[in-house]
């Protein structure tokens, strides 16, 4: 493999670089000493950073713009729920209706933590918008999920009301490839 397909797949592999890729901010020389070192690029263990420097800007040359859409979605806020494993709907229906499953572990309407629940134009792409800002804001995450028409995220009670905020505001500008 070419020094050049090599390079384009190690910033395939790290959607961060291609990000900064195709919103045209990456240092160039910076990103391809980083990428030999972590990428392991060229053979010999001596990579040519300014050979690989030029290959991310003709890749860029490649790639679609860097852009963002909002999305159509209602954000609402439920407290009191949690995660449970092995949470198998029981006879008695008591586990029925859980927010989001899978597998066998649910968020079931009993807990301390608070879900925050987005219906409307959401998908896979929304979900790590989302799940990438609340990253930033250091919000952790206890269970987190996208089907259909919703969207849901399960984070602590007392970052409820912040979790609101960041999902709303990703919802605003979900990056997506057209342009």
């Amino acid at each position: 493999m070419s020094l050049a397909a090599e390079t384009r797949e190690a910033a395939r592999a790290r959607p961060f670089v291609l990000d900064a890729l195709r919103a045209d901010v990456l240092n160039h020389s910076a990103a391809a000493a980083w990428l030999a070192a972590e990428a392991g690029l060229g053979d010999d263990g001596d990579a040519d950073t300014d050979a690989i420097a030029t290959a991310l800007r003709r890749f860029r040359e490649e790639l679609s713009e860097y852009a963002t859409a909002g999305r159509a979605a209602s954000v609402s806020m439920r407290s009191g729920v949690g995660v449970a494993v092995d949470a198998a709907d029981a006879e008695d229906g008591s586990a029925a209706d859980p927010l989001l499953r899978v597998g066998g572990a649910a968020v079931v309407p009993e807990g301390r933590d608070t879900a925050i629940l987005a219906t409307g134009a959401v998908d896979a792409a929304a979900l790590a918008a989302v799940l990438n800002r609340l990253a930033a804001a250091e919000v952790a995450v206890a269970a987190a999920g996208v089907a259909g028409e919703t969207l849901v995220v399960v984070v602590g009670r007392r970052d409820g009301a912040t979790a609101v905020r960041i999902v709303e505001d990703a919802l605003a500008a979900v990056p997506t490839d057209e342009e």
